[in-house]
């Protein structure tokens, strides 16, 4: 019985980062001499690397059975596709630019000009909802310079921190949408055990990464303060010390609000404060 079909980016950041959740969810590989393909050690699945853009296309169409690739990517390509999982990385949106200086104020008002971008279909959908219809100049790369170069009044194109935009002298007039990389899978869900098996070990990584292990020790006179501030994922673990009037509490904690915790602990007398990173987990 063949093995399930896995697509991962062949090169760049995303190639990375997928290839790092992967190994940290027990899906180890090893790609030789940039080969096209590789096995996963622990499971059924054979790897096949291919360009990011070109994946939602091959998996609907049955060349691979699951994919990562951006969540942009799936909807500019408007193909039938099951998202599995988001992945928490590749974070990016899709925003329209024009030039900082433009009068243009709202989408509608860029009504037969033209507009250039790498994101065609998404691009002309967006526009439609406001019975605009623009001049579209499709470019698969530095779409930013287009506008400071004369061929196009505005722009479509992903947006990140912004830094790129203030270079150029653009601002963002809207936001078509906001992304992230997923794991995609075929409708016809061929090896669903395997699949199935695939998202619940990615997904133990994901959720674990955005979450951190608390350990503290509290006066049990103000432990029921503590649990308000760490009611945890379901419930803490309370433990009692040698000294009875003292707690140990192990909880998790959402990671972008850890900082904030500890020192709402620590103002209520919580002493020996540890946080440890979760790197799997089952929840």
């Amino acid at each position: 019985m063949s093995n399930l079909r896995m697509g991962l980016p062949t090169k760049g950041r995303l190639a990375e980062d997928a290839a790092a959740l992967l190994a940290q969810a027990g899906l180890s590989f090893r790609r030789q001499n940039r080969s096209l393909f590789a096995r996963v050690s622990e499971l059924p699945v054979d790897i096949t690397f291919l360009r990011t853009e070109d994946i939602p296309v091959l998996c609907a169409e049955g060349a691979i059975d699951m994919g990562v690739t951006g969540g942009d990517l799936v909807e500019e390509a408007g193909v039938d596709l099951t998202t599995r999982l988001a992945l928490g990385f590749g974070k990016c949106r899709l925003s329209v630019c024009v030039r900082e200086d433009s009068s243009f104020q709202t989408p509608a008002e860029l009504a037969g000009c033209r507009v250039a971008t790498s994101f065609t279909q998404v691009t002309e959908r967006f526009f439609q909802q406001f019975g605009a219809t623009v001049h579209l100049v499709p470019l698969s790369g530095s779409v930013e310079i287009m506008i400071s170069l004369g061929v196009a009044e505005g722009i479509v194109d992903l947006v990140q921190t912004g830094s790129t935009l203030a270079a150029n002298r653009l601002r963002i007039l809207t936001d078509i949408g906001q992304y992230e990389t997923v794991l995609v899978q075929n409708r016809v869900a061929r090896h669903a055990e395997v699949a199935d098996r695939v998202v619940r070990r990615l997904e133990g990584v994901v959720i674990a990464r955005g979450w951190s292990l608390l350990e503290y020790n509290v006066p049990r006179a103000k432990l029921a303060d503590a649990e308000k501030i760490t009611p945890g994922f379901n419930s803490p673990t309370i433990n009692t010390l040698e000294d009875p009037d003292w707690c140990a509490v192990e909880v998790m904690v959402k990671r972008k609000e850890l900082f904030d915790v500890m020192d709402r602990l620590e103002a209520i007398g919580a002493t020996a404060i540890l946080e440890t990173r979760i790197h799997n987990c089952r929840l």
